[in-house]
């Protein structure tokens, strides 16, 4: 495919037939269109290919955390194959850890893929844009439905009201006097736009310049036209935003959170690595010996079989050290976000987006349909008293199309005299508009200003008291009403009915107005118009008063309609001036084309002669709203540090007036360094770019192309910012796939804004995404917790065994009860602090950086000093249990079991050589342990010690899910009960403790026998000083961040 090097919109329609060798009134020959479509391709946008399925599934286990997991269970399985083949035992038990650890890395990666085949559906709602069938000229004939995709440059193509345009074109000839075309889904502007067929002698402009181009996917709203295709396929508008889509989905980066979680991971590994390696390295002796000759080492003796025991132990010490629930927790609290979220309209596509919201530090925003409703609205309209030097204005309430929202301010029916009856005439029948409801959301048909100004209307009512009650009965029944699709229009029908439209003058851009005759019930033609203001002014001779007397427009009275207009216009409103004539010479008995005057109207030349002498009536100001909740959302952001900047394809004037009402910027504040146009900005050097982007407070970019919100956004993120960029528009796409958030608008967004997205917002409301970064906030503060809790626990089993092998001393946990302590145990109250509850001053703290470190070292010290107690605890049980007859009170040694000392237990390996040493049978439960060998009692009758130790363990774990309630807040100021799910799920994860240890079938497989109270008590007293301990170091961190803070405040 080759790209056409011509500006299309800057040669005059004889040029561009030159140029493409096609004659207007002939088209292209098939042969032509054979030979160009062998060269252009067909019209239609490239499908990407997609990521093979075996990649995705690779992909997923592309994490250091998963790598070390994959690593664990190989070696584990070869060790557990090694092992039951030297025993000679062929039970499935050996493997169930290495099968566990494989089992939820599947599930991992099953859940991402899924994910991941969800994600990339942008482009196919981008080929749903695009039209399928048109009207197009080949060999002299019109080819009434040639499919679109066979369109090549130069055809010759017929566009109508209500088509979809097929390609990018050059308006060759206007078949009515005027052409407009809905093209804010791709540039932005609020209002279709008007089109000529005259050259913009500019090379290089923006889009909303090309005033003689129409482009593929916008659809004409009114009017016709014949054009010539310029550019077909991915060299379109919209196949251009394509690849701009592909190209962003390639700079995707990993979320904060994923960013911190690797980072985490690789710190853990060598943690993991160099502990497993010193734990092998102190227990050499066991598995190396050597006889001293002459001061030297010889005759080396090595035991294989010592060594893959100690080998074991390291691998369990890995086991220990690696929080194996940690991925399924984080996803299950992602989960729950999401679900949080989608009560409060926040629809999440993508799981981590959920967290990344939480650290948002820039909100980037389109105007038109995110800011602003999209649905232009009458805001307030004015006309002249009872004399020419006063004049009353009247406010109008709602910001929709529904006719029912809001209403005219200390309105009755008693206001509408004369002159408003008037005004409501012209309104509804100077119009060709309709309103539709698809079951949410109103929608206009036709010409958005004349859709709001029928609103107007039935705002208005109408002057006949029995009229007025039949149309309010007929409301009530629509609303009941099984087909609501097609909105009653009952004041607008009434108008309609007393009045025929005979005519209409068609508007043109150098009268700037429309208008339309129509037979009054008088019997006489009256000839109602609407135009720009100027221009009605110019042409009006006459104003009418509020009793709808004529009198002769002065100049004080010229002058005070002026000075009103620009009042309004100051606002952001478009204003269309309102006038009538009754005087229309010989049209003044027009009925149809029959009439010997019709020959008059078939020449647009004469409609500035027929709208001549006008009597002025009034003036209406509309504007395309800002939603309701949009300034206090602007306030939230401001207060949480969050930056918010608008970029829209809209002029700059309505661009900074919508900024100034919804409270971006004061009233009288000057904005220059804080309005651009999307050229202008891009024409600054970078450097004065970073600078102006760096500034605190809002910022607006107007005129913007999609090229140049994609460059903002990449700009903000190059400079450290985390971006969250919201849109409607196909023009939105590539900034909102480039964005770390892409929050797209669910009502009034297009497909392809929502496929692009991270976020969908069900009720297109702004405030909405305050609330989701609320609540990415408390999911990151809650995740925080989950990692400690499981950290510390984890960092407790490492200290364990380190200290199980520095002693010496039997292993007091195997690896299946590690496995089981970290999957199962740990699992439940780790999800339930998912559950906790937001800070109250979550939003008034400003967002955290992105590089702020998960773990900080005073958490880290925390870590340690628990960690260390939980690994003393679980050993020093152990030791108990084999040393002293009782504790603390409570009778150890009523089970029988045989006592030993602590150096007895230290060098265990050495029992065949002791002399006279027996080991009495035991009684566990219901069981009774006994030994055909008394060295047994070190290996098969340490069952009762590592129950003991496991029990504590995970007592311990449930008491230390208490302390990660909050980071430094006591637990008499958050008490368990704030949060009720982790009461559950510690009673869960007791509950399968005690399964394990009260179902023999499962007691076997772990290894472990029931205890009796006595035994449990003392697990109680030596788990519960853990709180103590965490209570003690949080006041140390408090007393800490005081001192801090009083420093900042001197420094300050």
């Amino acid at each position: 495919m080759e790209e056409n090097p011509f500006p299309a919109w800057s040669w005059p329609v004889e040029q561009c037939l030159k140029e493409y060798n096609v004659k207007l009134e002939r088209g292209l020959s098939s042969y032509d269109a054979e030979k160009r479509h062998e060269k252009y391709g067909w019209n239609e946008l490239e499908k990407e290919k997609g990521k093979p399925l075996w990649l995705l599934v690779l992909e997923q286990f592309d994490d250091m955390l998963v790598k070390i997991l994959l690593g664990a269970a190989f070696i584990s399985f070869v060790l557990a194959y090694l092992d039951r083949k030297g025993n000679g035992d062929t039970g499935f038990a050996a493997y169930v850890e290495p099968l566990v650890i494989v089992l939820i890395l599947v599930l991992n990666a099953i859940v991402g893929v899924w994910q991941e085949s969800n994600a990339e559906r942008a482009l196919e709602a981008l080929k749903e844009m695009q039209c399928e069938h048109t009207k197009v000229l080949r060999d002299g004939c019109y080819v009434p439905d040639l499919p679109a995709r066979e369109l090549v440059p130069g055809d010759i193509v017929e566009l109508r009201v209500g088509d979809k345009v097929p390609a990018d074109m050059r308006i060759a000839s206007l078949k009515t006097s005027t052409l407009r075309l809905e093209q804010s889904s791709l540039t932005g502007e609020s209002m279709p736009v008007i089109k000529s067929t005259a050259p913009v002698f500019m090379d290089d402009c923006e889009l909303q310049a090309k005033e003689c181009m129409v482009f593929s996917g916008t659809t004409v709203v009114n009017g016709s036209c014949v054009c010539i295709v310029v550019n077909t396929g991915m060299l379109t508008e919209i196949g251009k935003i394509q690849t701009q889509i592909h190209e962003a989905s390639l700079e995707e980066n990993d979320t904060p959170l994923q960013k911190k979680l690797d980072e985490f991971g690789g710190r853990l590994t060598t943690a993991i690595g160099f502990v497993c390696l010193v734990v092998w390295i102190i227990n050499y002796k066991y598995f190396l010996t050597w006889d001293l000759v002459d001061g030297w080492p010889t005759n080396f003796r090595f035991s294989f079989e010592k060594c893959t025991y100690y080998f074991k132990i390291a691998v369990a010490l890995a086991v220990a050290a690696i929080p194996e629930g940690l991925p399924a927790v984080i996803t299950t609290c992602l989960a729950l976000g999401t679900r949080k979220m989608a009560q409060k309209n926040a629809i999440v596509r993508k799981l981590p987006s959920v967290e990344t919201l939480g650290c948002t530090t820039v909100i980037c925003s389109d105007k038109t349909g995110t800011l602003t409703t999209n649905q232009m609205s009458v805001t307030e309209f004015l006309s002249l008293g009872g004399k020419t030097t006063t004049s009353r204005v009247f406010n109008v309430e709602g910001t929709t199309y529904d006719p029912k929202d809001g209403g005219i301010v200390d309105w009755t029916y008693y206001n509408l005299d004369a002159n408003l009856q008037a005004l409501a005439e012209i309104c509804a029948l100077c119009n060709d508009a309709g309103i539709v409801y698809n079951g949410h959301l109103f929608r206009a048909t036709g010409l958005p200003t004349e859709a709001a100004l029928k609103v107007l209307v039935e705002k208005m009512g109408v002057p006949d008291i029995k009229a007025r009650n039949r149309i309010h009965d007929a409301q009530l029944a629509a609303d009941y009403s099984i087909d609501r699709s097609t909105v009653k229009l009952g004041c607008c029908q009434w108008w309609t009915k007393r009045s025929k439209r005979v005519a209409t003058l068609e508007f043109d851009r150098i009268r700037k107005s429309m208008s339309v005759i129509v037979r009054e019930p008088t019997g006489h033609n009256r000839l109602l118009l609407k135009g720009a203001v100027e221009s009605v002014l110019e042409r009006s001779s006459h104003v009418q008063l509020a009793d709808g007397s004529a009198v002769p427009m002065d100049e004080p009275c010229r002058q005070l309609l002026v000075a009103k207009l620009l009042e309004m216009s100051s606002k952001g409103l478009r204003c269309l001036g309102f006038a009538y004539k009754d005087d229309l010479g010989e049209l003044s008995d027009y009925y149809a084309e029959t009439h010997p005057a019709h020959k008059k109207l078939l020449d647009p030349s004469n409609y500035s002669a027929i709208e001549s002498n006008l009597v002025f009536v009034g003036v209406v100001g509309l504007r395309d709203p800002p939603r309701g909740e949009v300034h206090t959302a602007i306030e939230d952001c401001r207060e949480a540090g969050i930056k918010v900047m608008v970029i829209t394809g809209d002029n700059k004037s309505t661009a900074e007036a919508v900024c100034r009402e919804i409270k971006l910027f004061s009233d009288h504040e000057d904005l220059r360094g804080r309005s651009f146009t999307g050229k202008d900005f891009m024409a600054l050097p970078s450097s004065q770019q970073i600078e102006i982007l760096s500034k605190p407070g809002g910022l607006v970019f107007s005129r913007a192309e999609p090229k140049h919100k994609q460059d903002i956004v990449r700009m903000l993120k190059e400079n450290g910012e985390i971006v969250a960029m919201t849109g409607d528009g196909v023009n939105d796409a590539p900034a909102l796939k480039l964005a770390d958030i892409g929050i797209a608008m669910g009502i009034t967004g297009t497909e392809v804004a929502k496929e692009a997205s991270d976020m969908v917002l069900a009720d297109d409301n702004f405030s909405t995404i305050v609330s989701a970064v609320a609540e990415g906030r408390s999911i990151y503060d809650n995740m925080k917790a989950f990692i400690r809790y499981m950290i510390s626990s984890n960092v407790g089993e490492v200290i364990s065994i380190f200290l199980t092998a520095a002693l010496g001393i039997p292993e007091c946990l195997i690896p299946v009860q590690l496995l089981w302590v970290n999957l199962v145990t740990d699992g439940p109250p780790a999800t339930a602090l998912g559950f906790n509850p937001a800070d109250v001053d979550i939003m008034q703290k400003p967002p955290r950086k992105s590089n702020d470190p998960l773990i900080n070292s005073w958490v880290l010290f925390r870590y340690m000093v628990i960690g260390s107690y939980v690994g003393i605890a679980t050993v020093g049980i152990f030791i108990l249990w084999y040393t002293q007859a009782s504790f603390m009170g409570i009778d150890l040694a009523s089970d029988g079991h045989t006592l030993v000392t602590l150096s007895q237990l230290r060098t265990w390996g050495k029992c065949p050589t002791w002399t006279n040493f027996s080991a009495t049978p035991f009684s566990a439960g219901n069981r009774v342990i006994t030994f055909s060998n008394p060295c047994d009692y070190f290996s098969l009758g340490k069952v009762k010690a590592m129950t003991l130790s496991l029990s504590v363990l995970v007592t311990i774990e449930m008491f230390n899910s208490l302390n990660a309630l909050s980071e430094d807040n006591s637990l008499v100021r958050m008490p368990p009960w704030r949060n009720p799910w982790l009461l559950v799920a510690m009673s869960v994860s007791f509950g399968l403790h005690f399964l394990i240890l009260y179902v023999p079938y499962l007691a076997d497989v772990f290894g472990i026998v029931p205890l009796s109270l006595n035994e449990w008590i003392l697990v109680i007293l030596v788990s519960a000083p853990v709180v103590l301990i965490d209570e003690v170091l949080k006041f140390i961190g408090r007393r800490r961040r005081q001192r801090s803070q009083k420093k900042k405040k001197k420094t300050a």
